[in-house]
């Protein structure tokens, strides 16, 4: 058993850190001045820069197979990258990769859609949330009727990460629906659905800088060779996409934290009252603390359930307690650090209050703290988890 980054993991940390520290966190006041005026973070041109950049020092399609060109680093390696870029709000993708489920297409629809994606050349989105069917999947309305060659797609989907932005999305649909309100999980299916086959998008205005979307399906038709996976196969298939996810909202709040925290740290030695540094006040010493022992707590959650996929082994269980745990603690750490910095946490002259308003989406999306308690504590009254077993 061994609890260390090996050489080589290392030198990935320490680069990765090199490009943010150079590359991202200058660009912090202008993204914040962007925002304010409604203007994207980065344009086109700055992040196809920043990703030829990061290309050249070795960090294009990260976790994307040799085979397909990318590094291919696993999900350990790739929850230590997303910790060190999740240290800035300067949004950045190293570029090369594709939606896990993709990699299941027929090899028509990896030369069409998977490749593409990896490459660049289109965007993709994975939509599953409905109005009226977030956690609760057995409420999917969304129907996909059978009519000769093709499948007529009628509904609504909502928050929807990229939805805006997409070429095409892979879209759940019920196509069973006896089964599908039986089960709750069979009798659905994923579609490949080109924008150009008619589907539409609208823009959700959010308290934070997440721009989801409403994609809208009136009589979309998509051909049967669009089927990603098999008919009623779609449920597993969401499964492992929201699987995959949910432990990136744990690597995110740690990140993010990490370089709060230190910010908390750095302001307490130099803001004085009464005389001291308020680091010498018990009252900031018992945050900074508890802060970094729950930033510890969330780092090993993450860490072990990525070292879990890696190994092969079913991780969902794992990733459910890192997202928990992680996005619950982002929060606690980001609330103390803006209370540590009194007024000026709560303006727009500090980037605290945008991370603020950005934390408490993590309890939220990709299943909420509800689902993850409902999940575990599940698992582990029905004996498909034992108390101890990782260990």
């Amino acid at each position: 058993m061994h609890l260390r980054l090996n050489d080589e993991q290392k030198m990935v940390q320490k680069t990765i850190r090199k490009f943010v520290e150079k590359e991202l966190i200058p660009l912090e006041n202008e993204v914040l001045r962007n925002e304010r005026e409604g203007r994207p973070s980065l344009s086109a041109e700055q992040m196809e820069e920043l990703q030829l950049k990061a290309k050249e020092a070795g960090f294009w399609g990260i976790n994307t197979p040799s085979e397909y060109g990318g590094a291919d680093l696993g999900q350990l390696m790739l929850a230590i990258v997303l910790m060190e870029v999740s240290k800035t709000f300067v949004p950045f993708d190293f570029g090369g990769s594709a939606d896990n489920i993709l990699y299941y297409g027929n090899d028509a629809q990896k030369e069409k859609y998977l490749i593409p994606t990896i490459n660049g050349d289109k965007k993709s989105c994975f939509a599953m949330t409905e109005p009226g069917a977030g956690s609760d999947t057995r409420n999917i309305q969304m129907t996909a009727v059978k009519d000769g060659n093709e499948w007529v797609l009628n509904g609504e989907k909502t928050f929807i990460t990229g939805g805006n932005e997409a070429d095409f999305v892979m879209a759940i649909a019920v196509t069973d629906k006896e089964t599908h309100q039986k089960t709750g999980s069979g009798g659905v299916t994923c579609f490949i659905v080109d924008r150009s086959m008619g589907w539409k998008s609208e823009y959700i205005h959010t308290m934070g800088e997440w721009g989801p979307a409403s994609l809208v399906f009136d009589n979309v038709r998509v051909p049967e060779e669009n089927i990603l996976g098999e008919v009623h196969g779609g449920y597993q298939l969401g499964l492992e996409w929201i699987g995959f996810a949910r432990w990136v909202v744990g690597a995110t709040a740690v990140g993010a934290s990490e370089r709060l925290l230190q910010m908390a740290i750095d302001y307490s030695k130099e803001r004085e009252t009464f005389g001291k540094p308020i680091s010498e006040r018990q009252a900031i010493q018992w945050q900074i603390a508890d802060s970094a022992v729950e930033i510890e707590a969330a780092k090993w959650l993450v860490l072990n359930a990525t070292f879990t996929l890696d190994e092969g082994e079913d991780n969902r269980h794992l990733a459910s307690m890192a997202k928990l745990y992680g996005s619950n603690m982002g929060n606690r750490v980001i609330d103390r650090v803006l209370q540590i910095h009194g007024g000026m946490g709560y303006t727009k002259e500090l980037p605290i209050e945008r991370w603020y308003r950005e934390a408490r989406l993590w309890r939220i999306y990709d299943g909420t703290d509800e689902i993850q308690r409902l999940i575990i504590s599940r698992n582990l009254l029905k004996g498909n988890v034992k108390i101890g077993q990782y260990i």
